[in-house]
């Protein structure tokens, strides 16, 4: 586990975008390939963006990169919402990363994946068959969420029970709902969805490799609560990384203080 501070978004944004080059220019170089979980929201969004720059400027072959978003908003009709739904995730996904690479480095398209809510244990089979993420990129939610894992209390569930928590639907809380509105929805509450579809606890923690990026003065009460008490509980979703084997999180220090 390394805890890292950097001074503020931009030096977050290097040195994450850094790192991923890094790991996706080694692996797609010799052939193995590489399989990332990506996540959205404002935290990422400079991230990206120089990530693309990185693996351009590089030419870094990337028909063998497959990535796996962490979740999707659904609509009242029980599927992804639409492309062209202002909170789209995928949408968010080509406008920031996969739409800055290339073409010429040979990304494609059909290996950019979402979790279906129509299957969403798919989504688990698919990770599995294809052995496993080799990263996994996550921001953390003010109540302490990863990716729409919120938070449930003790009283309801155990924190092994928790941890095995596949992809699936999950009704958002409340917090979580006016938080996105604020940040992404010019405070537009009812264009956010109450359903998401959710990459579970599984996957993630299956993952070879853990990063997750703070940047909001919000996200120092559950990284506080991390730090203070590193115990694994289904109310603070995020703890849950304490006991992976390659957990990194950057911060920054102008915003956060830990």
């Amino acid at each position: 586990m390394e805890w890292i501070a950097v001074k503020d978004y931009e030096q977050m944004s290097q040195v994450s975008a850094w790192s991923f080059f890094k790991r996706i220019s080694a692996a797609c170089r010799s052939g193995r390939g590489f399989r990332m979980g990506l996540a959205t929201g404002n935290t990422m969004i400079r991230l990206y963006e120089v990530l693309a720059g990185l693996l351009n400027a590089n030419n870094v072959p990337l028909d063998k990169l497959v990535t796996y978003n962490l979740d999707e908003y659904i609509g009242a009709d029980g599927k992804n919402v639409p492309h062209d739904h202002p909170l789209s995730y995928y949408s968010y996904m080509w406008n920031n990363l996969f739409g800055r690479l290339d073409p010429k480095l040979g990304f494609k398209p059909e290996n950019a994946r979402f979790p279906d809510p129509q299957d969403p244990e798919g989504y688990d089979e698919d990770i599995r068959k294809n052995g496993g993420l080799d990263l996994q990129l996550l921001g953390i939610g003010f109540n302490g969420h990863i990716a729409f894992n919120e938070p449930i209390p003790e009283s309801e569930i155990s924190a092994a029970e928790f941890a095995a928590l596949p992809t699936r639907i999950v009704d958002l809380k409340e917090m979580t709902i006016k938080t996105n509105a604020r940040l992404t929805a010019g405070n537009q509450r009812q264009v956010v969805p109450v359903q998401a579809v959710s990459m579970g606890m599984v996957p993630i923690l299956e993952a070879r490799e853990c990063w997750l990026n703070a940047c909001f003065p919000e996200q120092e009460i559950p990284l506080s609560k991390m730090k203070q008490n590193p115990v694994a509980t289904p109310e603070l979703p995020a703890s849950f990384l304490l006991n992976h084997k390659k957990f990194t999180l950057v911060y920054t220090s102008d915003c956060i203080k830990l």
